[in-house]
């Protein structure tokens, strides 16, 4: 594992100094973060390495306040000059900036404390993992993937990625959080006795290396999603049944997420703005928001505001409970930061969720195809198109036509579309939810959804 080139001590005093030379130059708040990434990947073609790629990044971020106006700039090299430069360029930015009445250091009520007997949301990992048992564990994947008749490779690749923030306010807040993140991947060509071609894949991620499943699960999953999609064709548009496979059910509900986002909300261009408190999904309905989930890819004590968070339900037996918000959306709307603060170091903070889960119902997705008759089961999506002040939604898919329980046949170039208020209304979760990322669900059914094609 790649080692941190500064240690704890030296970067807080780099973020103080920062701090203190804002100040000093007028600010009347400031906010540092400091980043840093080490990452590898090893990508394999043909049993050949084909790239090698190791990245290793260093940035830091002011934000100033300076009345009602702020400025944000970034900088990756951290001589004294340069930081002078980054303090005299932000209080000059913040002074021409217009005014913003909600902008401003997180309520210092709401922050987090650091508490000894916090939980260790187990982030990061210290095992120590060479390029070649990355290296290995490619070529495993790619491997398992060709023992498959009819199958070529497009890709496969294995690596990790480690970061650590650390932020810094004159409001009192310093908070430090480090990750690392496992992942492996393998993408893989199926070609039919015509020369029809099929791509598909499989790919997975963890914070622990040993948690990442056997390398020949990823390939030989990767091989059979291609060889099934081969016979593609295109059906006549029609109104149908149909059900989001969990490799996609997701985005449903990352539709959701952005429409309850604090900044759309304030903005008002937000389908669901006027429904918090209400009954938005059918009753029996429930989407969690974990931050503290154990090794989760989205977990967490603080925002990037340094805010405490807490887990919640977004969605209670149907009715939204929250928007999610930062401090500014959070004063522009009159309430609280939910501790849902999201930044990147060259601007200020926007939105996002941490560890979401639509809970799952009791039905299979054999189940679903059974209730619904006949539909379009849905394995892919591209192109979403979504009207953020009516819902109106439509979107490219490819998947399988099902009839009598049972897939029929592979169908491509589709489009389906609907209105995502009456899509949430009528949604429902199936059985099979598996939680792999930071936004899970299992598959959904919903009935009666316009099906373009040809």
């Amino acid at each position: 594992m790649l080692q941190t080139r500064n240690d704890t001590s030296s970067i807080s005093d780099r973020l103080s100094r920062l701090i203190a030379a804002a100040h000093s130059a007028g600010a009347d708040a400031a906010e540092a973060v400091f980043a840093e990434s080490q990452s590898l990947s090893v990508g394999v073609r043909g049993a050949q390495i084909e790239t090698v790629e190791r990245d290793e990044t260093q940035d830091l971020g002011l934000r100033v306040f300076v009345g009602q106006k702020q400025a944000v700039v970034s900088v990756s090299e951290f001589s004294p000059q340069t930081l002078d430069r980054a303090v005299e360029r932000a209080m000059i930015m913040a002074r021409i900036s217009p005014d913003d009445p909600y902008t401003g250091l997180a309520d210092p009520a709401l922050l987090y404390h650091h508490d000894h007997d916090a939980a260790d949301l187990q982030l990061l990992d210290p095992t120590d993992v060479s390029a070649e048992a990355f290296k290995d564990r490619a070529l495993a994947c790619e491997a398992a993937g060709l023992a498959i008749p009819g199958i070529t490779t497009d890709s496969a690749s294995a690596g990790f990625s480690r970061n650590s923030w650390h932020i810094l306010t004159s409001g009192g807040f310093s908070g430090q959080q480090s990750s690392t993140v496992f992942f492996q991947s393998a993408r893989m060509i199926a070609t039919d006795a015509n020369g029809q071609m099929e791509r598909d894949g499989e790919g997975r991620s963890k914070r622990f290396y040993a948690d990442l499943p056997a390398p020949e699960s990823t390939g030989a999953l990767a091989s059979e999603r291609a060889l099934s999609a081969l016979g593609a064709r295109r059906i006549d548009s029609t109104k149908a049944a149909v059900i989001f496979d969990p490799r996609v059910s997701k985005s449903i509900i990352g539709l959701f997420l952005g429409a309850i986002s604090g900044p759309a909300i304030a903005r008002g261009s937000s389908y669901l703005k006027d429904r918090l408190h209400t009954q938005v999904f059918g009753t029996g309905i429930t989407i969690t928001d974990d931050p503290f989930r154990l090794r989760g890819l989205a977990s967490s004590h603080f925002d990037d505001e340094g805010v405490r968070v807490q887990k919640r339900n977004l969605v209670d037996n149907g009715t939204l409970t929250t928007w999610l918000l930062n401090t500014a959306s959070a004063r522009q709307l009159g309430m609280s930061s939910t501790g849902h603060a999201s930044r990147g170091l060259a601007g200020p903070a926007g939105t996002s969720t941490h560890n979401v889960t639509l809970l799952p119902g009791i039905l299979s997705q054999t189940d679903m195809m059974r209730d619904a008759g006949k539909g379009f089961l849905v394995t892919s999506m591209f192109g979403p198109n979504v009207n953020p002040d009516t819902g109106d939604w439509s979107v490219g898919a490819s998947g399988f036509w099902f009839e009598g329980g049972a897939v029929q046949f592979p169908i491509n170039e589709m489009t389906v579309a609907g209105n995502l208020i009456d899509i949430f209304a009528r949604l429902i979760p199936g059985s099979d939810l598996e939680i792999k990322g930071s936004n899970d669900a299992p598959s959904i059914l919903v009935d009666g959804l316009s099906l373009g094609g040809k």
